[in-house]
């Protein structure tokens, strides 16, 4: 009997798995082998690469999804650690002849590509007749090959671009939706697990104990808004955006609270389903046709501000990701102007990573990130401008390798998107001059609750007694509205880093210095 192995990369869920319903209805086939690699090129030799967080909400998505294929299907997800292409090479050794297929989605990542790429010449060298098949249009909506191959394309640049490619890829109904293709339901049934003699396979829990050894944390311990795995993924979507017509058509992205909802700092007023995007738990194309469904009961929000259209930004990072050379660095990137930034300050990054920079506002939204994994889109925009243009004037790059370690949502094509956008380096960014207070008021675009500061004093508990007046900048309390709050500005709390005003001013200038020269180079 012949066996297929179905390869999870960032598909770890059994809804709208174009790649393992491929499989299930190949008839040279009569077994399936669910797969899922731990390749140190990407998590690292010692899971240096990610932080405890991402590792957590990986193992609890891997165990997810073996309890589902072990409950509803009698199978299993075999883990197996090694390099992918050597982890192929070993299975194409033990299988031998029974090898008929290999089924995964396709990944625009640069290392990914090369790899499938890697793995498909490896097994087409041992002319066997092996299909190897990687499925397009399965982490995204659009076909990315298919859109940046395209006759006309040219590289999007706003929202207006990626509605002209969504255009040219999509007819619309009659409702003026257009024509996306609708989730694929869950197999009727999976073919059994092979019976393999030689394969190691790793238990979940193994895995988990080795990586908390690893990063010296246990990692199952750390607590987190976000459970990981498909099964959470498909109740927050109830939650959040299914049914939730209100919601979802009111839903502007810019007018949501950056200090989550009030009462509840533990609870986004976003969907909170970007994690469960990005390692593919949730498949994009449910969460837009859930969001359509809504849309289609009565007057609604639009793109950009609406979930359709930050779905859509999506997939512009997307295919710019795959179009534009060296998308990840600041020279030789057609979307970056290559501004010259300071030089690496140790003592300012990790005032900023640690949330010591004493802006509590900053500070809470890094404390929250290192804490649990997650900001706000709005908490991104204000953090990232504070390290670059704004006040630290460090390169966008340090603070993007710092998201990829710790944000769950983490994702190579967003993660340089956004942090390209928000260092007003790109030709999509918001104007440079246009900075974010780092010490707000209830009336900023940052949206920050301050009749309680429940947030600040949540994240910043040192503050908690502080009165809201001065949460923001408590260095100008008078010292007894510091000695009855209990905390000393400089003493049980750290100073502001930098004079705020003064640096902002001083980047403002180099930032339109380094353009003039640019432009007369």
């Amino acid at each position: 009997m012949k066996t297929s192995i179905v390869w999870f990369r960032k598909s770890l869920r059994l809804h709208d798995n174009p790649a393992l319903v491929a499989a299930c209805e190949n008839e040279q086939v009569g077994f399936i082998l669910p797969l899922f690699i731990i390749d140190p090129d990407m998590f690292g030799g010692k899971f240096e690469n990610w932080s405890p967080n991402r590792l957590r909400f990986l193992i609890e998505s891997l165990s997810d999804l073996n309890k589902q294929l072990s409950t509803q299907y009698g199978s299993r997800l075999l883990l197996i650690e090694g390099k992918a292409e050597d982890v192929f090479e070993n299975l194409e050794g033990l299988l031998g002849k029974s090898f008929d297929s290999l089924y995964c989605e396709y990944s625009s990542d640069p290392w990914e590509r090369k790899k499938f790429s890697m793995i498909q010449k490896t097994l087409s060298e041992k002319n066997r007749g092996i299909q190897v098949r990687s499925i397009d249009s399965f982490h995204t909506i659009l076909d990315v090959e298919k859109v940046i191959s395209s006759t006309h394309f040219r590289n999007p640049k706003s929202m207006k671009d990626i509605d002209r490619v969504f255009a040219s890829h999509f007819d619309k109904n009659e409702h003026g939706f257009y024509k996306i293709d609708d989730p694929i339901p869950e197999p009727e049934k999976i073919k059994p697990f092979p019976q393999i003699s030689g394969i190691q396979s790793l238990p979940i829990e193994d895995l988990a104990t080795q990586i908390s050894q690893s990063v010296n944390t246990d990692i199952m311990s750390v607590k987190s808004y976000f459970p990981g795995g498909e099964t959470e993924a498909l109740s927050r979507l109830k939650k959040k955006v299914s049914g939730q017509v209100e919601y979802v058509n009111t839903f502007r992205k810019p007018k949501t609270m950056s200090t989550n909802t009030t009462g509840e700092p533990m609870e986004p007023s976003t969907t909170g389903l970007s994690p469960y995007l990005s390692v593919g738990c949730l498949s994009v194309r449910k969460l837009w046709k859930e969001c359509e469904k809504c849309q289609r009961q009565g007057t609604h929000s639009q793109p950009p501000e609406s979930l359709h259209g930050q779905l859509m930004f999506r997939e512009m990072f997307y295919i710019l990701s795959r179009s534009v050379d060296h998308w990840d660095n600041d020279q030789s990137n057609e979307m970056c102007k290559p501004i010259e930034w300071g030089d690496f300050d140790q003592e300012k990054m990790e005032a900023w990573e640690k949330g010591q920079t004493g802006f509590p506002l900053i500070d809470a939204m890094m404390r929250q990130l290192e804490a649990t994994g997650w900001m706000h889109h709005l908490a991104r925009h204000a953090v990232s401008c504070f390290l670059t243009r704004g006040q630290l004037w460090q390169n966008w790059k340090y603070g993007r390798d710092v998201f990829e370690r710790k944000l769950l949502d983490s994702d190579w094509a967003l993660n340089n998107g956004n942090w390209l956008w928000l260092s007003g380096v790109a030709p999509f960014s918001m104007p440079y001059f246009r900075l974010y207070n780092p010490c707000p008021d209830g009336k900023s675009s940052l949206n920050v609750e301050a009749v309680s500061a429940e947030f600040i004093k949540y994240w910043v508990p040192e503050l908690k007694d502080f009165p809201p007046k001065y949460i923001y900048e408590p260095h100008l309390a008078p010292e007894t509205i510091q000695a009855n709050a209990n905390c000393m500005i400089g003493v049980n709390y750290p100073k502001p880093i930098v004079e705020r005003k003064e640096c902002a001013k001083d980047n403002l200038a180099k930032f339109k210095n380094s353009l003039s020269r640019l432009k007369s180079a």
